[in-house]
């Protein structure tokens, strides 16, 4: 959720009794603390942040150009040149010694960690301050590094998920597992609490992962629409329109597998002739000047992060939304 959370997206869910989250995986340590007072502002309820611990790119002049080579023409057709090279746009939470100072300092309830986890003298360090850690895992061998490294709970994000998978490492076969089965086989194997996470977009499903096994549920794409989110115009219209069925898992936008609503970059990315793209975040950095080029109003190549649930999407306030879940699940 990183860029469409908010911190009154965040509150509305935590008054109404869910926990907010606040996506500050891609924001420089000040914004973040920004994002927490203010959310400290509107609420008196636990509320958490999400990071990313991926590991640095490893620079390779020749792919770099290849992928901006293969980009040419769509920076041609708006009528601009391609950028020269690519820069990291954020750090990872591993090397931001400055963002975990941050959390220490301001101590949100929950940290949670994508795309790997933190060594456990960092893991260690945020519990002994009172802040509870979750970990992101797509498959069991992930979920036992979470566990091994002292973190309390794990969320287990099913292949339906909208954004960015958290796989510890992108160049490793993904089995690509639906959130119920990995929930159900998590469950069985783990001894800490399991967060499902991926497809869930009511009450109803929310409640058959607690079923198999889940001790919580995490929810991204059914949020989008309410008013408190991020969102652009744009990014509303395609998540309210027929276009919201077709979803596609890609590495075109940031370099690391995403799943968004298809749309025309991801088309153009998708043919036998696209080279491997560069590495994460620098093909982030090339994505986001494409669409800064496109002209206002104009989504064509922008990511609009979205799960296999997209359909089912519904507008209304968080507060509202939050509830009636809760209502859905029986409670």
């Amino acid at each position: 959720m990183a860029g469409v959370s908010t911190p009154k997206l965040a509150a509305s869910v935590s008054n109404a009794g869910g926990l907010g989250m606040l996506g500050i995986g891609s924001s420089k340590a000040n914004n973040a603390r920004k994002m927490i007072l203010e959310t400290r502002k509107l609420t008196q309820r636990p509320f958490g942040v999400n990071v990313f611990c991926h590991n640095p790119p490893i620079r390779d002049p020749i792919r770099e150009e290849q992928w901006l080579r293969y980009l040419n023409p769509l920076f041609e057709s708006l009528g601009t040149k391609r950028p020269a090279g690519m820069e990291e746009p954020y750090k990872s939470f591993l090397q931001d010694r400055t963002m975990l100072e941050t959390l220490l300092e301001l101590r949100p309830d929950v940290v949670t960690f994508h795309f790997g986890v933190p060594p456990p003298d960092t893991v260690r360090m945020l519990r002994e301050v009172g802040i509870y850690t979750m970990g992101t895992a797509t498959n069991i061998q992930e979920a036992l590094v979470v566990q091994k490294f002292g973190i309390d709970s794990i969320v287990a994000q099913g292949i339906e998920a909208g954004g960015h998978r958290g796989k510890f490492d992108p160049n490793v076969k993904d089995e690509q597992w639906s959130t119920m089965v990995l929930v159900r086989m998590l469950a069985q194997e783990m001894k800490i609490p399991i967060v499902a996470a991926g497809g869930i977009m009511d009450g109803h499903i929310a409640k058959a992962m607690m079923n198999v096994g889940a001790s919580a549920v995490q929810l991204g794409t059914a949020y989008i629409l309410c008013p408190e989110s991020g969102a652009n115009d744009g990014y509303r219209e395609d998540l309210k329109s027929a276009r919201n069925q077709s979803t596609h898992c890609t590495s075109a936008f940031s370099g690391r597998p995403a799943r968004s609503i298809t749309n025309d970059f991801i088309r153009y990315c998708s043919t036998l002739d696209t080279p491997p793209t560069a590495a994460y975040p620098l093909a982030y950095d090339v994505s986001k000047r494409l669409h800064a080029a496109e002209p206002k109003g104009q989504y064509k190549y922008a990511p609009h992060w979205a799960g296999q649930g997209a359909p089912l999407a519904r507008e209304m306030g968080a507060g509202d939304l939050t509830k009636l879940i809760a209502q859905e699940m029986g409670f």
